[in-house]
């Protein structure tokens, strides 16, 4: 492979200080994590700050009835420690197989009620704040409120979203169509649009958390107790009780998410999962999330000799992309909660295990879904794909036979529409996607965290509190045995997948992407292009990128696309028509379509960021 730099030069710079740098997948976002740097405060205190922004500003891809995973540096005190914080929620308590199956279902509804878990956000924030920051819960909510309130500029994205969902919300949905729709008609882009609904909910927790005196740890635990106990858990637990709505199914449906789901729940701290690279350990969450599966594949591309390489060429493409449909097979079938389930994870990132399962990769592309075989663990399931069509699960580590599989025409399904990208779409799958920070201090303190859940599009609005919950547990199997199948109190396993590695020992990179099952193909990406092809942190984000729709989605309707490899526009031709030759089913989709990447990282004294062009959102600030 040649020495090759592809992107000789970037769409911005990377940002380079000494002060420190916020990164964010929306500008004001960005801001207001920098403007508490400027304050005073660490990057704890810019995290939850920047996470409740981002949940006014960009509320088609995160609110408060969402999800989050967090990933932190800690120094304070000497500690120097990486923690990963689980922000994910369970499902209720009255969410089993029986329950959902009683309804007609096989598969959880990808919106409404039923597909809720007990939100995780607002929790995880609480303990972050309490326990990492240093600044009030009025500093970090303030901002939130200001913008909910008074208004933002609606980008472009979420207006489009409010687009595809109009109907549902004028026949089914009203709650959603009276914030969403204001004055009974979609908002354009650049529109100054207000929640005053939702800014009311956040400014109630400070007023009543406020009024309670004392030290800023009291404060943040009746604000706590607000939420999970109060006022917003009541207001959850009735309109779950007593709205029977349309979802993703077809059917309506009343929720099974109640007071006492919401009572029960606390985020936790566990130590992160890693993996040695050469000199790089990089740290995931564990296996209630994909995150295990980027590792998975780092442990499959050590054996290639990368460094120095074209990361346009074909041969790079093809590599990686082979690995990780080997990687995303063992996520469909070993991963599940570790309270659950026991997951393999010594055999999984062994090298026994890896150099074996890496003599699979050659010079075609495979179409078939091959997971390991380890006695004992792990559950094939059927595959879907598009059309209706299903192929029967073989045994684990046998193959489908993939070339069979993809029969289905696009082109003449009326039920499909064209979105982003030319990317076909069914109509009536709302989905929903995510954000994306990385914070470092001039301490050296580091976050990053990937929020998500809670779209407007996920389930209909709350009236008395402004937004709507979650949808993550579509994301759980309907088959007992599976290592994911749904059970009471279970953690389903996530899309959701920040990143932090260390060089050479030292806490050092922090980075992640939007995307759902796409987030650890481009994060894998990024940090190859960043460690073996010698790019800076811009020039890794900026260039031409790629996802593959082999396997699974983790979202509803959990269909599968063997083969399917798509691409940006940018990417040269002749690696095009070299994937094509090898085999990969490739579509070719808009030059600056793939990922919403940031990252931040930290040398020395030195603080860098950068964040993507992709969406003309997403924003790096420092100094």
């Amino acid at each position: 492979m040649s020495n090759i730099n592809p992107n000789p030069f970037t769409t911005r710079p990377e940002i380079d200080g000494t002060f420190g740098v916020c990164t964010s997948t929306h500008w004001i976002a960005t801001a207001v994590g920098m403007s508490i740097l400027e304050r005073g405060g660490n990057a704890f205190d810019a995290a939850v700050a920047t996470a409740f922004t981002l949940q006014v500003v960009e509320p088609h891809l995160n609110g408060p009835g969402g999800d989050v995973p967090v990933i932190v540096h800690d120094t304070r005190k000497g500690r120097d420690k990486i923690e990963v914080i689980c922000g994910q929620g369970p499902a209720p308590m009255g969410a089993t197989i029986a329950h959902y199956k009683g309804l007609g279902l096989d598969l959880v509804p990808g919106t409404g009620l039923l597909a809720c878990c007990v939100p995780g956000t607002f929790e995880t924030w609480m303990l972050l704040l309490r326990d990492y920051g240093t600044m009030q819960l009025a500093d970090v909510l303030k901002p939130a409120i200001y913008y909910a309130g008074e208004g933002h500029p609606l980008v472009e994205r979420a207006s489009f979203t409010i687009g595809t969902v109009e109907q549902l919300f004028r026949e089914h949905w009203p709650t959603s169509a009276a914030v969403y729709l204001p004055g009974g008609k979609i908002p354009a882009p650049g529109t100054l649009f207000a929640n005053r609904q939702l800014a009311e909910t956040y400014a109630r927790i400070l007023r009543e958390a406020e009024s309670v005196g004392g030290n800023r740890d009291k404060q943040i635990e009746h604000a706590r107790k607000m939420w999970s106990q109060g006022f917003v858990a009541e207001a959850i637990d009735r309109f779950c009780r007593t709205q029977e709505l349309m979802d993703s199914s077809g059917q309506r449906h009343r929720g099974v998410l109640t007071a006492d789901d919401m009572a029960r729940f606390t985020p936790r701290v566990e130590a992160p999962m890693t993996y040695q690279y050469g000199r790089y350990t990089v740290c995931k969450s564990g296996f209630w999330s994909q995150g295990p599966a980027m590792l998975q594949q780092l442990a499959l591309l050590k054996g290639f000799d990368l460094d120095g390489a074209d990361p346009t060429s074909a041969d790079f493409i093809h590599t990686v992309v082979e690995c990780s449909k080997l990687a995303y097979a063992d996520r469909e079938t070993f991963y599940g909660d570790p309270d659950f389930v026991t997951v393999p994870g010594d055999v999984l990132f062994s090298d026994a295990y890896n150099d074996a399962r890496r003599k699979l990769v050659s010079n075609e592309a495979s179409l078939d879904q091959r997971p390991g075989n380890i006695p004992g663990f792990g559950m094939r399931l059927e595959i879907r794909v598009p059309g209706g069509q299903r192929l029967a699960a073989p045994g684990v580590g046998e193959p489908t036979v993939g070339r069979q599989v993809w029969t289905h025409d696009d082109t003449n399904d009326p039920s499909l529409a064209i979105v982003d990208g030319g990317k076909l779409e069914r109509t009536g799958v709302m989905r929903g996607d995510t954000v994306h920070f990385d914070i470092i201090d001039r301490a050296g303190n580091i976050v990053s965290s990937t929020p998500s859940g809670g779209w407007l599009q996920s389930s209909p609005t709350i009236p008395e509190l402004g937004f709507c919950l979650g949808s993550r547990a579509q994301q759980f199997w309907l088959d007992e045995g599976h290592p994911n199948a749904l059970a009471p109190g279970k953690r389903p396993r996530i899309t959701l997948s920040p990143t932090m590695a260390l060089r050479d020992g030292e806490p050092y990179l922090a980075w992640g992407s939007p995307g759902g099952d796409q987030q650890d193909q481009w994060v894998t990406q990024f940090f190859l292009r960043h460690v073996h092809c010698g790019m800076n942190l811009q020039e890794a984000i900026d260039a031409p990128a790629w996802h593959s729709e082999h396997f699974p989605s983790s979202f509803w309707p959990r269909e599968a696309r063997p083969g399917v490899l798509v691409v940006e526009s940018r990417l040269p031709q002749e690696t095009i028509k070299e994937l094509r030759r090898r085999g990969h089913n490739v579509e070719v989709a808009d030059g600056w379509s793939e990922g919403r990447l940031t990252a931040a990282s930290r040398e020395g004294k030195r603080r860098k960021a950068a964040a993507n062009p992709r969406g003309m959102q997403g924003y790096a600030a420092g100094r």
